[in-house]
């Protein structure tokens, strides 16, 4: 073989192998997300998962661009919250789950130093249609304010209607309409997996057990068989609140549904029609405290920024959540939408949250699978 067909072979066989580690190297950051140190721009890759409802938020070209202008490019995936304590979080900078007992689970689990931050929250919100709020309001499960777009949910009378299999058709103004039908019930997502679910039992069985956050085997199996019945009438569920909700906004799936009164404010801020949705209030609920746990000094960083940076504030509000310690901005942004929201949850009661333990023996026996996973 001559000089120049040698080269050419040479040639040839190094194009390949380009190919091939470009391929991989593409391959590679659409799994990764990109470099951990974006070459060329004077921002620093920061990798975390987070749950659903913040997926939005974290693609808003606007928060990217102000997350940029501090220096962060921030890469995320999303996973139920109580899943994320079973995942492999190596090379991840942080996790964002939307409660503090998942995040104290994974703080322990991984180690991670230093305190997590808890930038906003957000409470728990059952969204119905016009017709099944005024039905429940007719039958004394619920109390709806002027304008009948926002109200409260009786939990105590809506626990009895669940012990009792009430149905939609024994509710007087049921009738003619077609939509009411079965059994009443919230739908919730799965309480092994999704953070929503799992703070709807821990307020049932508040509400339950006579107002006692449960603390121990026996409460848990004192409230074990109302806790059933709430979360196996629903069938199959989902592991995030963003895909009942979209269904509930879509018109489909049942009409009323557990969501964070976050997802419910950014569409009213947005302007989006809102249809026929009235937002009842649990008059006995659990805010949902959106936990950051730094699992690296740049996942702290974010933290830190989500939690202190005036425009990354603004913007969290912008996207319905409720900045810590900060309740003007939320009343400033949400001053048009008083018909839909109780900006001061004026009625509405907080009940304690178990430990993480108890939660997810209480879960467990929802879901009628023992004690052990």
């Amino acid at each position: 073989m001559g000089f120049r067909e040698h080269a050419a072979r040479v040639r040839r066989i190094l194009g390949i192998v380009l190919a091939v580690l470009l391929l991989g190297g593409v391959a590679a950051v659409l799994v990764t997300g990109g470099d951990q140190d974006d070459k060329g721009t004077a921002t620093k890759t920061v990798r975390g998962v987070i749950g659903s409802e913040k997926a939005e938020f974290f693609a808003d070209p606007e928060v990217v661009k102000a997350l940029a202008a501090k220096g962060l490019t921030v890469r995320t995936e999303t996973s139920g919250s109580w899943d994320m304590e079973r995942l492999p979080l190596k090379g991840y900078d942080f996790a964002f789950p939307s409660a503090k007992a998942p995040a104290d689970e994974i703080k322990a689990r991984t180690k991670a130093g230093g305190t997590p931050l808890r930038p906003f929250y957000s409470p728990l919100v059952v969204v119905a249609h016009s017709a099944a709020a005024k039905v429940l309001a007719a039958n004394g499960l619920a109390a709806l304010g002027p304008g009948g777009r926002t109200g409260t949910l009786r939990m105590a009378a809506y626990l009895d209607a669940a012990r009792g299999d009430r149905t939609w058709q024994q509710l007087k103004g049921s009738a003619g309409h077609a939509e009411l039908s079965g059994t009443l019930f919230v739908t919730t997502t799965d309480p092994l997996s999704s953070n929503s679910g799992a703070l709807y039992l821990a307020a049932a069985s508040y509400v339950a057990d006579g107002g006692r956050v449960a603390g121990d085997q026996a409460a848990v199996d004192r409230t074990a068989p109302l806790l059933r019945k709430l979360i196996q009438v629903q069938g199959a569920q989902q592991s995030s609140s963003d895909a009942p909700f979209r269904d509930f906004v879509s018109g489909v799936g049942n009409p009323l549904v557990l969501v964070y009164e976050s997802q419910v404010a950014a569409q009213l801020i947005a302007k989006r029609d809102p249809g026929d949705l009235v937002v009842l209030y649990p008059d006995t609920t659990v805010s949902s405290d959106h936990t950051l746990v730094p699992l690296t000094e740049a996942g702290r960083t974010l933290g830190e920024l989500l939690s202190d940076d005036p425009e990354l504030r603004r913007l969290a509000v912008r996207h319905g959540f409720r900045p810590q310690g900060a309740p003007a901005e939320f009343t400033a942004a949400t001053a048009g939408l008083t018909g839909y929201l109780d900006q001061t949850l004026t009625g509405v009661r907080q009940a304690p949250v178990p430990t993480s333990a108890v939660l997810h023996r209480m879960a467990l026996r929802a879901r009628d699978q023992g004690d052990t996973p």
